[in-house]
């Protein structure tokens, strides 16, 4: 997509979550899915290294962990540090899985690379029109007044600006989430949309692993200012098993209250199939549970995230063929396959 002189364009991601199951010495060799949302952070960066973009944002949990591994730390940040150096401005929005502070601070160090480690507001240049990017990192209380202080500790209105944008990491109202589509409405972690200034010309925001865009309230009011949410660059949860992942492409009409919206495009990255099956096991022989979850795995994609969930209490002598170890040589090298398989009180008093 062309985009206009007029315009600014922004390439929003987030909840890229680097380090799930990504040990740096695993202990069991099986496949891993790290790489995997490594490979996808880098999928969504490509348009920035490619110069199709003014800005990048990144709206929290770059990391699955506070504490993440040094070498899954050098990884990530490498991916930002490359868009930098070909001069596209990168801001990063502390979040919950890093408790609200990004690790290796000296692996951020870059004239264009910005962490939103307090409240505060940034502004660059952009042919000639000024962004201000305003933010805080992750909060467990957000609502009502406690929202309105910690936007306005970022001091956003200090200074003119061409366009304004709102980057943060929280759940918002009327966001929904899972496979029954929870939908938050209220809390002290849920912020009210119609808080927002309307001088804001969006609020990018992170956590909320589905991608959707809120323009309105829950009564039906407009919003002040559209809050996207890129979602997830992979699935973390079987709760998320059928949903889109990938990226956001936004273009801004900059002017003079602040900027607005004019246009927003999903981009969808590759997204491993995730299923859960339940295999009945009460009464069945060791041989022939084997043989039920191998013909199970072999109707789904070989690639496939698959979670059995065993029906019935299972006899003693079935249950090694319950393991770990068993489900891994019944399927593809190429499958992830878990079994969430608490040992019965009655099978574990047999033992």
């Amino acid at each position: 997509v062309t985009m206009a002189a007029s315009q600014i364009r922004v390439l929003a991601v987030s909840d890229s979550h680097l380090g799930f199951d990504h040990p740096v010495r695993p202990r069991v060799e099986r496949r891993r899915r790290g790489p995997e949302f490594l490979a996808n952070l880098e999928r969504a960066l490509a348009p920035a290294l490619r110069g199709e973009v003014d800005l990048v944002v990144h709206g929290g949990d770059v990391f699955h962990r506070s504490r993440p591994p040094l070498p899954v730390v050098v990884a990530g940040m490498a991916c930002f540090h490359r868009v930098a150096e070909r001069g596209v401005p990168v801001f990063l929005v502390p979040g919950n899985h890093e408790r609200s502070r990004l690790p290796a601070p000296l692996l951020q160090l870059h004239p264009l690379l910005h962490v939103f480690d307090v409240p505060r507001t940034f502004v660059t240049v952009v042919r000639g029109r000024r962004v201000a990017l305003a933010g805080f990192p992750f909060a467990r209380v957000v609502d009502g007044r406690a929202f309105d202080d910690r936007r306005e500790a970022t001091r956003w209105r200090d200074g003119s600006a061409d366009l304004r944008l709102l980057c943060v990491h929280q759940a918002f109202r009327g966001a929904r989430v899972g496979l029954h589509d929870y939908c938050f409405r209220r809390g002290r972690d849920v912020v009210d949309g119609m808080r927002v200034p309307g001088e804001f010309a969006a609020v990018i925001c992170g956590h909320i692993h589905r991608h959707q865009l809120l323009e309105r309230d829950l009564s039906g009011r407009r919003l002040p200012a559209p809050v996207v949410m890129p979602g997830s660059v992979e699935r973390t949860s079987f709760q998320e098993q059928k949903e889109a992942k990938g990226y956001v492409m936004l273009d801004f009409r900059p002017d003079a209250r602040g900027g607005r919206l004019e246009r927003t495009r999903f981009v969808r990255l590759p997204a491993r199939t995730m299923a859960v099956r339940r295999v009945g096991v009460e009464g069945v022989s060791p041989d022939e549970l084997d043989q039920r979850l191998g013909d199970l795995l072999t109707t789904l994609p070989p690639d496939a995230v698959v979670r059995i969930e065993p029906l019935g209490v299972p006899m003693p002598e079935t249950l090694p063929r319950l393991s770990a170890a068993n489900l891994r040589r019944l399927a593809p090298r190429t499958m992830n396959v878990e079994l969430p398989f608490r040992m019965p009180e009655r099978s574990r008093a047999a033992r």
